[in-house]
């Protein structure tokens, strides 16, 4: 098509000629040719008016009402009947862009290179994201901390609505009305949309990453994506939405996520009374920054919006638009599967609009992400005798945060089973009961093990609030100071790092040399070697040594305090909560065979592997120790380059990021050790 100036000129020049030609020709036939020419351009031009009429209606028609009206309700609703299209004052549903960005009946939009549906909408509706206005936990929490300190009722559903239902709680603050409250909340169609669409793009990039605690600013009229404007075509979602989208930033590199995942709450007293100190409920995104990712295209969509290389049509019903690459697919999960199932069991009753067979989707890839990018498991036995087994457990975060992050009830913890060569157990621990506790599990709090040597020791990675008091509390209002912070925390992980305040480690004895630090003693591994020194008894057969780590997202020694209270969400969420299996999630498991003592044992002499995680890949292996075979981090064998120096050796790793296996051969036996590479 012509830019409009230039289609005016060409259209001028053409008369000019006609006019020129008219004049010099006598010919009764060319003549009357030219006139039956100049009738079809009158008709032409006929028809361009009334298409300029019509179009003049057309306008009419749109002439925005806030940023919908009528006829855009009557062409663009979401086909998915069940997800609300409204348009509040400042913000739009979900429901209202999936109009676009939901399933595309003729197949075109939102469909990767082999066809699969990859629309935003339907991945989206039945994460915990989606649903965190919905969460039953968190309004039974939410009930709680109210039932504690009712005088603050306000300021707590203030906080925490500001998150888990922003669009409801900012679009009344930006209108200048009474305070978004949780009975407001049971009726508002934006706020129980949850971290929706606008919660995320509509944020302002000037502020995204600078305000936190649920401080969120928005723009009214823009919406804000990973494709400059040159890329799409913002006149058509303006047109007919009422918003215009364009390039921003802070969707790329995360910094949407800060200002929830950044939360500070004050601390009162046992009596009520504020004290003037604040606590750091989670610090993920002070976290990420206090890691070797910062600076580096891994942030928070590597993990979470995964991205593909496919070309995808943005929107359905244009089928003339190019495709975009990179796509990052909305799936938007962590590891809590635990409430994921719950949610999906009592779904109706929550009135979540999403299937059954989106949340089986949205669990798969939440269990996907949480036994391949959460933590890598190393079993080591270093020695044994008649009388005991010393046996390292090591392992290392891959996430770029804290592990687990987050809200403060989550926790993960190893067990580490001891077997026989008939397969009975010579010793155990971190074993969970029927009422999924971990047995042994100190009455108010399980220390911080750097050495277990008994089954009543547990290694529990956790936050535990504590209050004016030092005791533990699971009353968020009431927490001063973690008493213990012990969780793994990422790779390049700094104690002088500036935020440091925000993301302490709290718990872990100075004696701990192995916690954060390598084999040189060096801080930033973002791993924890556990020594389990295991009592044997004179036995001297074949070992069978079987380690796993599990994630619990609410255990139920956090639920006791809540459950002692009595109050309608409380009692449904324990409703649920006793209809539900309560078994912990497994997020990766190691074992190891050992013969029996005096065939095959270790000289003494560990082998270690220096830095790991490496960052530029050169790794030192570290004692006498040959290297057998590495394979790259898609299991393919790698060809890389190793320089004998003494009693250690230094290999390269490929470029490619990822977690590598280094097969080393140690006094004639194979041992497989797993390195970093970020």
């Amino acid at each position: 098509m012509f830019p409009r100036q230039a289609w005016w000129a060409t259209k001028d020049r053409v008369q000019m000629d006609e006019g020129e030609q008219r004049r010099r020709t006598t010919d009764p036939a060319t003549l009357r040719a030219m006139d039956r020419k100049r009738g079809r351009s009158l008709m032409v031009l006929a028809g361009l008016a009334g298409l300029v009429l019509l179009l003049a209606g057309w306008s009419t028609a749109l002439e925005p009402r806030g940023h919908h009206n009528r006829l855009e309700d009557l062409l663009f609703r979401s086909a998915d009947t069940d997800l609300v299209v409204l348009y509040s004052t400042y913000f739009a549903t979900a429901g209202r862009c999936a109009g676009c960005h939901g399933h595309d009946v003729n197949g075109v939009a939102s469909v990767d290179g082999s066809g699969r549906d990859v629309n935003v909408a339907d991945d989206w509706r039945s994460t915990m994201m989606a649903n965190s206005a919905r969460d039953p936990f968190f309004r039974a929490k939410l009930e709680h901390e109210v039932l504690v300190n009712p005088g603050h009722q306000g300021a707590i559903e203030g906080k925490c609505l500001s998150c888990h239902a922003p669009l409801g709680f900012h679009e009344q603050r930006m209108l200048g009305g009474a305070p978004f409250t949780a009975a407001m909340l049971d009726t508002s169609t934006i706020g129980l949309d949850g971290v929706s669409c606008a919660a995320c793009h509509q944020q302002d990039p000037d502020s995204a990453g600078r305000f936190f605690s649920g401080d969120l600013r928005f723009s009214v009229d823009t919406v804000y994506g990973p494709y400059q404007e040159d890329e799409i075509n913002p006149a058509i979602m303006e047109f007919f939405v009422g918003f215009r989208p364009t390039f921003g930033e802070h969707i790329v590199d995360g910094r949407t996520c800060a200002g929830c995942h950044t939360l500070i709450t004050e601390t009162a007293d046992l009596q009520g009374d504020l004290t003037g100190d604040r606590f750091v409920e989670q610090a993920t995104w002070h976290e990420w920054l206090n890691s070797a990712y910062n600076g580096t295209s891994s942030n928070c969509r590597s993990c979470h919006m995964p991205r593909i290389q496919d070309s995808i049509i943005l929107a359905s019903d244009y089928s003339f638009l190019p495709g975009h690459s990179p796509f990052g697919l909305h799936h938007l999960v962590g590891g809590n599967v635990y409430m994921l199932e719950l949610m999906k069991q009592h779904r109706q009753q929550l009135g979540i609009p999403a299937t059954d067979v989106q949340f089986d989707s949205t669990i798969a890839r939440t269990l996907d992400n949480l036994r391949h990018r959460s933590v890598e498991l190393d079993v080591q036995l270093l020695d044994r005798s008649a009388d005991t087994a010393w046996i390292d457990v090591t392992l290392q975060n891959l996430t770029g945060h804290k592990f687990p992050s987050g809200y403060p009830s989550r926790r993960a913890f190893v067990e580490v089973d001891v077997l026989n060569g008939d397969g009975d157990t010579l010793f155990h621990s971190g074993r969970y009961d029927p009422a999924w506790e971990v047995e042994g599990h100190d009455i108010a709090m399980e220390p911080h093990h750097d050495v277990i040597r008994s089954p009543d020791q547990a290694q529990i990675y956790e936050l535990v609030m504590g209050d004016v008091n030092d005791d533990v509390t699971t009353v968020l209002e009431r927490a001063k100071s973690p008493l213990k912070d012990n969780r793994l925390v990422p790779v390049g992980f700094s104690t002088t790092h500036p935020v440091y305040d925000t993301t302490r480690i709290a718990g872990v004895p100075p004696t701990d040399v192995d916690f954060n630090h390598d084999a040189l003693g060096l801080q930033g591994s973002g791993s924890d070697r556990v020594h389990y020194h295991v009592p044997l008894g004179g036995y001297e057969g074949p070992l069978q040594v079987q380690v796993r780590v599990w994630y619990q997202p609410v255990p139920p020694r956090w639920n006791a305090e809540m459950f002692a209270f009595n109050g309608a969400r409380i009692d449904s969420f324990r409703t649920m909560v006793d209809a539900m299996d309560g078994s912990p999630t497994l997020v990766t498991a190691d074992s190891l065979f050992v013969g029996a003592l005096g065939i095959g044992e270790s000289d003494g002499t560990p082998v270690l592997l220096h830095p790991n995680p490496a960052p530029d890949g050169r790794v030192t292996v570290i004692g006498r120790a040959d290297v057998s075979e590495v394979y790259d981090p898609a299991g393919r064998r790698a060809t890389v380059q190793v320089v004998r120096q003494g009693d250690r050796s230094v290999l390269q790793l490929p470029a490619t990021p990822g977690t590598y296996l280094v097969v080393l051969r140690h006094n004639g036996l194979d041992r497989v050790h797993r390195v970093v590479r970020p």
